[in-house]
């Protein structure tokens, strides 16, 4: 007759050992949901608040001013500049950041603004067409645009003299190829190039001389 491997009652017993055993992994179970439920805590308070979808106030730098406007989470800054700043020299055309229509520049660099949400601008300066020329003067890129017969329609032209104008900020002396690469990502309905790169290289001598 084959005798049970543990003597009567053994099941029902627990060593001190074996007590012993599961007091500490259920000690370090209970520590590591507590650290779990903490971290969740923490990744959640770091998380921003969820805006929308009610208009929310935001405060805009735009061509050297602050201008505070209510739009809804999801208006790009072509519509914000275009809407409520009623700045409607920036032109919105493909909506898709294709055409460059509506560029601005974004701490001094080129960006489509129908691409970009007004929430996600922050306290970056904001140039628009009407914030390019000084006070008594247009920019050398207005003005040689206009000398240069570089614009027919005008839709794209706000766009493409932002775009000059950047580029004769970090290059001096362009060449025509130079201009050529900084807007090829405009597009012209009335395939005025030619003239826009004379324009450019016209507006980098008197910005030199």
């Amino acid at each position: 007759m084959r005798h049970s491997e543990n003597p009567p009652g053994a099941l029902g017993r627990m060593s001190r050992r074996g007590f012993l055993r599961g007091t500490s992994a259920a000690t370090a179970g209970l520590a590591a949901l507590e650290t779990a439920i903490a971290t969740a805590g923490e990744a959640a308070a770091a998380e921003p608040p969820i805006l929308g979808p009610d208009p929310v106030f935001l405060t805009l730098r735009v061509n050297g001013a602050a201008r505070t406007v209510a739009v809804e989470p999801r208006t790009t800054l072509a519509e914000a500049l275009r809407g409520p700043l009623d700045l409607t020299g920036t032109k919105i055309g493909c909506d898709r950041g294709a055409c460059s229509a509506c560029t601005v520049l974004l701490d001094g660099a080129p960006v489509a603004s129908c691409s970009l949400l007004a929430l996600d601008v922050g306290d970056r300066a904001v140039t628009t067409i009407e914030g390019l020329a000084g006070k008594d003067a247009l920019h050398p890129v207005q003005a040689a645009f206009i000398a240069h017969d570089a614009m027919q329609c005008g839709f794209c032209t706000p766009g493409q003299a932002l775009s000059a104008a950047a580029l004769l900020e970090r290059n001096r002396q362009p060449t025509a190829d130079d201009v050529k690469h900084a807007l090829s990502g405009h597009y012209c309905r009335c395939g005025t190039y030619t003239h826009v790169t004379e324009a450019v290289l016209a507006a980098a001598q008197v910005r030199r001389s």
